[in-house]
């Protein structure tokens, strides 16, 4: 009997040793949002990186948007001009702060990419400094990832104040590391 439960004790070990070894691997999509202060040669933007790994799939995620001019004109200020969703460089993530984060669902995460299609595809002129700007571009992807938005029109051009407000009303959602 005394060799019975260490014999137990081994096949249980054994078992646990086995689960751990085959479980899923964690996974999580991060999106973290961006912003960056007029300075120097550039203007205000804000924009979004989501990294990380989609748990259905395993597939490994790392892209940034962001929402602009196509040219910046003097146009700019008089009305609408082409927009696009571009990637931004690894130099446009290091110049800019980094205001929060949270992790995504894979659901939520595909939310963020139909809205990211959704400014992508939309009809030219699609930028507007007063209604379709970067801002306005992140705040579609904030409501995207679930988080509670306030259409605040004096942010809308002051991406840092914008996103603290975002960071304000969802507390226990982010992450500000």
């Amino acid at each position: 009997m005394a060799r019975a439960v260490p014999l137990r004790l081994s096949l249980v070990l054994y078992v646990l040793l086995w689960l751990v070894g085959h479980a899923p691997a964690a996974a999580a999509v991060e999106i973290a949002f961006y912003s960056r202060d007029m300075g120097g040669s550039h203007f205000p933007h804000a924009f979004v990186r989501v990294s990380g790994t989609l748990d259905a799939t395993g597939e490994a995620v790392d892209a940034t948007y962001g929402f602009t001019a196509r040219r910046i004109t003097p146009g700019l200020l008089l009305g609408s001009v082409s927009g696009e969703v571009i990637s931004e460089d690894p130099q446009q993530v290091t110049r800019s702060a980094r205001q929060f984060a949270l992790t995504l669902s894979d659901s939520h995460y595909r939310d963020v990419l139909t809205a990211v299609d959704r400014w992508r595809t939309r009809r030219q002129p699609s930028y507007n400094l007063d209604r379709r700007n970067c801002v306005h571009f992140v705040a579609d992807l904030a409501r995207a990832a679930g988080l509670q938005v306030e259409g605040t029109g004096r942010l809308m051009k002051r991406p840092r104040a914008f996103l603290e407000q975002v960071a304000r009303l969802n507390p226990a959602l982010i992450n500000r590391r």
